[in-house]
């Protein structure tokens, strides 16, 4: 009984601590994550620069949606549809392909660090439920938004749109907005000027999606 009670205190702090940080960032910027500090202890600088969603320029979030999670508005945090479609891809070989949300991103780079294993994702399916209860789909694209990595060492829309177009994003035009989100799945290995390549190709493929995410509803939950 003084086990189960020790694990019981345990667990019930983990939940209040949790709780208590998630409750914080629903009204504070994200000052630093896990993989801003892997980015310093291997001798790269941290560039972020918060930008509120109200400012921003909405063809942002579109092309992330466009990009990284067309049912963001739809779902509950998990897209179950494309996990399995995820699943499927991968066991036919070639490139792992991940089925997260933006939900399930936000919740890891917010409070976790990069990687796999079990543990972290069991973490990260925790942390999603959370901030889809506690912060709702604004807020989890506000800070998605804004603590992603868009390229070594830049984190967020914002940074990103300074390092790459020489302005804020707050006028973003859709190539632009596409190039951005198409750095996100691999912000270490890819950058937004890119002249040719993946990134050019795929980017321009968001920024037409851009207006499909906007005529078909896609951000709906966005607008205010």
């Amino acid at each position: 009984m003084g086990l189960i009670r020790i694990a019981a205190k345990i667990v019930f702090a983990f939940v209040l601590i949790t709780v208590a940080w998630v409750g914080i960032y629903r009204f504070v910027p994200v000052p630093f994550t896990w993989t801003m500090m892997g980015d310093l202890l291997s001798g790269h600088t941290i560039t972020k620069d918060w930008m509120p969603l109200s400012e921003m320029d909405p063809d942002m979030a579109r092309a992330a949606i466009a990009g990284e999670d067309s049912r963001f508005c739809s779902h509950h945090g998990f897209d179950f549809k494309a996990m399995a479609g995820a699943a499927a891809r991968n066991a036919q070989g070639g490139r792992i392909r991940g089925g997260s949300t933006i939900s399930q991103q936000t919740a890891k780079n917010a409070f976790l660090f990069q990687g796999g294993g079990y543990v972290r994702k069991a973490l990260e399916a925790y942390f999603t439920v959370l901030i889809e209860a506690l912060w709702g789909k604004r807020r989890i694209m506000e800070v998605y938004l804004n603590i992603a990595e868009t390229g070594i060492g830049t984190y967020g829309a914002n940074a990103g749109a300074i390092r790459y177009f020489n302005h804020d994003a707050s006028r973003l035009s859709p190539t632009e907005a596409g190039r951005i989100a198409a750095v996100l799945p691999l912000p270490k290995k890819r950058a937004a000027i890119d002249p040719h390549g993946f990134v050019r190709k795929h980017g321009n493929t968001l920024s037409r999606r851009v207006s499909v995410v906007r005529n078909d509803g896609l951000d709906s939950c966005l607008r205010t």
